[in-house]
């Protein structure tokens, strides 16, 4: 594979031609460019997941992603505590599906607690068996054995030593491992040998630099947007100004004056290719095309809210109930109902998404920056009428793939035209496409009722939320029905209704809580399409439940957190609440503030709870509210934060910190602007997010320790809960309860002064 200069390189040189091979130190994802799997893979083998090659480098073989979360350091972490080998001495191969088993994708932050778990399994069972060939080449008894820094050596006499270079570098362990006979996210490996116990540790729990950020800092990673190939073509995609049209005709002759530009037309699938990626543009300007008629009549972002309560219900599903509601609701002696409002937000990734495809010799290899390499090499298969064995993804870092992003559609797009034409092809979306196209996070509507006895107690408890399916098209890629590419070459498609509810140990004699999804706007090759969002219920859901849980604590009289805690039984449940509040030194009273009404800018903090598989996390929020403005300022965020053992602490914090900044931009700033034909929404200007003039809080972070429980997932958890928090800060501080995401000046001032 051959690369050329990069974009940072060449802003910052004087006209020298640099031409590099270069790949991340910390993960060799394109050591072969062969076009199909390159390597054979059987899940059931310890080969499969570590090797130990002549020089004694222990390298790990890693079936998902770091899409920033910085599991290119901790998952080598984890290998070389089993190992007991210097981290240095470890290598990962991260996201090619030629060289991983399939592990699933970046989800549910998943990263630590189950691949990560995996191959920490794999390696103490290497471990075990270096100490079985020892024990036998030493002639010494295998319990008398111990290790350091790779070398084997009797306990009694260190003189007796073999390292594991010489034992077993260059060559396969061929040993069976117990392996569940599933693959992605639920693949779980095991040995026959224990995992070390925490208190012999001495890399796990320690903070060493992330191996990726170099490369990131100073420019030198190689990333999806770099790659090119021998004879590889530029492509920029056509897409219609008014959703739903299709091409109908397509003048070539209008980029008859472009060196090299082609039209590319299949069914409805429009694109332009040129060598040069500027003569792409060009052409894609150009191109005079005639569309169809089309009228989507979509409600526009004023409207939406209200087209969700009016919209038919295609599914309705009750996903969690104890007791009886009904009859609970009608004991009760007092009835509170509140409803909240989430827009639609787009993924806004840094760069728009870019994808490259060789197809030759009857088989394709992709470079993509995908969530989930090995579900894209599904869906492209399917695409090319191709057995999955034949396309091979490599992954390589990117602009970002929070959730269900454009990735995956650049890729689709690059593969579509690399068979096409028959030579490599690189699709590169421009700003408006990444946000106009990107399938986008749903807008809901989020009702919840509470009866209460006539001690104001708890008794019945209800949130329905009701939205378009978080699954209108999948989040994995790993069908041609969900992508753009497969949507415009008329692949049947495949829209599967789900939503989620509030996650969390609340305990009420009588519960429900479910959701309702209504049609998607349009079907086919929609802009409007839903999928995931990163923390794909979390923000929509918990700004719902967790400011309906303020707005009853304020109607009983009661302390925010004290009204948690006394519904909340789980000890852990109750620990993050308990030490947030501790941490941020917080002073027992109902909300709102004795003096919420009577000054121009008030401050208040509000508090908002979630549990999340077995995560643990709360989040308390300190704001000032500008009355005379609607400017609300943050100026304080405590997060206590329980996801059992830690294996990076620096890196865990580091997590964290980037999803609360990411999640005030949603709360801000973040709402998808479309009228009745179009997304509207195309840069920064129109999608607003957080840039540096905003001014961020502080950001205090309290990590619970809990090394005897096994990790679970930060990559997304904390974020969900800034919308409520902030909300219910703003409600201490004034009075006046927020129900509609984001909060822009504008939106607040007129909440405030309608107060």
């Amino acid at each position: 594979m051959t690369i050329a200069l990069s974009r940072r390189a060449f802003i910052s040189s004087t006209g020298a031609l640099v031409v590099a091979l270069a790949s991340p130190d910390w993960a060799d994802a394109a050591a072969s460019d062969q076009p199909a799997a390159a390597r054979s893979l059987k899940p059931d083998q310890l080969d499969s997941y570590i090797a130990i090659d002549r020089d004694g480098v222990v390298t790990a073989y890693y079936g998902k992603i770091d899409g920033g979360q910085g599991l290119g350091t901790s998952i080598p972490q984890m290998v070389a505590e089993e190992l007991d080998v210097p981290l240095e001495r470890v290598q990962l191969v991260i996201g090619d599906t030629g060289r991983t088993v399939d592990m699933g994708g970046a989800s549910a932050a998943t990263g630590v607690s189950r691949a990560g778990m995996n191959l920490r399994r794999m390696a103490a069972q290497a471990r075990k068996l270096l100490i079985e060939k020892a024990a036998e080449k030493l002639g010494v008894p295998a319990e008398r054995l111990a290790i350091s820094a790779g070398v084997i050596h009797d306990s009694a006499d260190p003189a007796k030593a073999v390292s594991y270079a010489a034992l077993i570098g260059g060559q396969a362990f061929d040993s069976a491992v117990k392996w569940n006979g599933k693959l992605g996210n639920t693949l779980a490996v095991s040995g026959d040998t224990k995992i070390k116990a925490p208190k012999d540790f001495k890399v796990i729990g320690t903070s060493p630099p992330r191996r990726d950020l170099p490369g990131k800092v100073f420019g030198t990673l190689e990333m999806a947007a770099d790659v090119r190939l021998p004879g590889m073509l530029h492509a920029r995609m056509i897409r219609p100004k008014i959703a739903g049209a299709v091409p109908i005709a397509v003048d070539e002759s209008s980029i008859a004056d472009i060196p090299g530009a082609q039209v590319v037309h299949i069914k409805d699938f429009l694109a332009v290719v040129a060598e040069k990626e500027w003569n792409a543009v060009r052409a894609a300007q150009k191109l005079k095309v005639t569309w169809s008629e089309s009228n989507p009549n979509f409600p526009g972002t004023e409207g939406l809210h209200d087209y969700i309560r009016k919209a038919p219900i295609i599914k309705r599903v009750i996903q969690m109930q104890s007791g009886d509601f009904d009859d609970g609701i009608k004991q009760a002696a007092r009835i509170i109902e509140g409803e909240y409002e989430f827009p639609t937000q787009s993924h806004s990734s840094t760069g728009p998404a870019c994808g490259v495809a060789d197809y030759r010799d009857g088989g394709c290899t992709i470079y993509s920056s995908t969530q989930k390499p090995h579900y894209a090499v599904h869906g492209v298969a399917e695409l090319l009428d191709l057995p999955p064995e034949k396309v091979r993804t490599i992954w390589m870092f990117g602009t970002g793939s929070y959730g269900r992003n454009d990735q995956g559609d650049a890729t689709a797009d690059a593969a579509v035209l690399s068979k096409h034409l028959g030579r490599p092809v690189r699709v590169q979306y421009m700003r408006y496409e990444g946000i106009a196209w990107d399938p986008k996070g749903t807008a809901s509507v989020n009702r919840s009722k509470v009866g209460l006895d006539a001690s104001g107690t708890v008794i019945a408890y209800e949130s329905i939320s009701k939205a378009f399916s978080r699954l209108n098209v999948q989040t994995s890629e790993g069908r041609a029905a969900d992508v753009l590419a497969g949507h415009l070459l008329g692949f049947p498609l495949k829209p599967e209704q789900s939503f989620e509810i509030p996650v969390a140990s609340y305990t009420f004699a009588h519960q429900r809580r479910g959701w309702e999804i209504v049609p998607p706007l349009m079907d086919r090759a929609s802009p409007m399409r839903t999928s995931h969002l990163r923390d794909p219920y979390g923000p929509p859901i918990l700004f719902g439940s967790e400011s309906f849980m303020d707005e009853v604590a304020a109607a009983t009289n009661t302390d925010p957190v004290d009204f948690r805690l006394r519904y909340l039984t789980d000890p852990r449940d109750r620990d993050a609440v308990r030490i947030a509040a501790e941490h941020y030194g917080w002073d027992k009273r109902p909300s709102p503030r004795p003096d919420a009404k009577s000054a121009d800018v008030a401050t208040g903090r509000g508090i908002a709870f979630r549990r999340h598989f077995t995560t643990y996390v709360a989040l308390i929020a300190e704001v000032r509210v500008h009355r005379k403005t609607g400017v609300i300022e943050p100026i304080r965020y405590v997060c206590a934060h329980d996801v059992g053992l830690i294996i990076n602490p620096a890196t865990l914090r580091q997590v964290i910190d980037r999803q609360l900044v990411y999640g005030t931009s949603r709360t801000f700033f973040e709402e998808l602007r479309f009228d009745k034909n179009m997304v509207t929404s195309v840069d920064w200007l129109t999608y607003p997010v957080l840039f540096a003039d905003f001014p961020l809080p502080q950001i205090d972070i309290v990590l619970i320790e809990r090394p005897e429980e096994a990790p679970s997932g930060a990559a997304e958890m904390a974020l969900g809960l800034v919308p409520a928090a902030v909300g219910n800060a703003v409600f201490d501080a004034t009075g006046v309860r927020l129900r509609r995401v984001p909060f822009t000046p504008e939106r607040v001032k007129a909440a405030l002064e309608k107060a």
